[in-house]
């Protein structure tokens, strides 16, 4: 009775070690090509901060080896080339361009003239509408979600320059496209300046629909800076150089600027 209960138990395990042989030597093949080794990882351990600093350094000029690089993975992650809207690719169509023009009400809306006490001007004297103002004036013509800017392609980097093209559509037709750009000096300000190149961009888009059209007209310019704007030479307080800026008449220059 003993000799044959220990030959039962003998042949189970037997069995038992076949089986577990045969599901260990099975995915054997495909287990190498599908998962990496502890040596793999160790690579990659090694690899990874010099592609990254790689793709971050920079010189007083800008980065480093071809003018024309991508940071990281920014001209990948941030665009679905397959991404749309019903039926329409919106990264490349032209949907419902220059068909019929909108009604009067949004005409009115888009084509009022601009409000003075609402422009500002740059140290350089470059007149602008801040680009909050550009988002007011689509949200009374169209509504909020009834236009929207479409990313057509990746993001590009050139020195210090981050650009991307844009696509401005209002009620599901395309109205305009424009490239944007926003400077920036490290990684750290990147999510800053796509959101300044996204603002770009819109402000570009708005021309076609003659938003604040008075600001590229230099009659207007001219009779606007005259009016309410004023060009002195300021000082550096820090570097001590002196500089021509602009400022409108009610404002007065931010330190670092003195009048000396």
């Amino acid at each position: 009775m003993d000799a044959k209960r220990v030959a039962t138990a003998s042949s189970y395990n037997t069995q038992r070690y076949n089986s577990s042989a045969s599901k260990v030597t099975k995915p054997a093949s495909s287990s190498s090509s599908t998962s990496a080794s502890p040596s793999t990882f160790a690579r990659t351990a090694e690899t990874t901060p010099q592609s990254t600093a790689a793709n971050t350094k920079t010189t007083e000029d800008g980065p480093e080896g071809n003018n024309e690089i991508e940071v990281g993975e920014l001209g990948t992650s941030l665009f679905n080339s397959s991404e749309g809207y019903e039926d329409h690719q919106w990264s490349t169509s032209f949907q419902g361009m220059a068909i019929a023009p909108f009604e009067q009400r949004i005409i009115d809306v888009l084509l009022a003239p601009v409000a003075e006490n609402e422009i500002e001007i740059k140290p350089d004297g470059l007149l602008y509408l801040p680009e909050i103002k550009y988002r007011r004036i689509l949200n009374r013509a169209f509504g909020p979600g009834g236009w929207g800017l479409v990313p057509r392609g990746a993001h590009s980097v050139s020195g210090r320059n981050l650009s991307r093209e844009y696509a401005l559509i209002c009620l599901g037709r395309f109205i305009s496209q424009a490239r944007g750009e926003q400077e920036f000096f490290d990684q750290s300000g990147l999510a800053t300046a796509t959101e300044g190149c996204k603002s770009n961009a819109l402000v570009r888009c708005c021309k076609d629909l003659g938003i604040a059209s008075e600001l590229w007209d230099p009659a207007f310019i001219s009779q606007f800076k005259a009016k309410y704007c004023s060009e002195e030479w300021m000082t550096h307080a820090v570097k001590g150089n002196k500089k021509r800026l602009w400022r409108l008449k009610s404002r007065s220059f931010d330190y670092p600027w003195v009048k000396k």
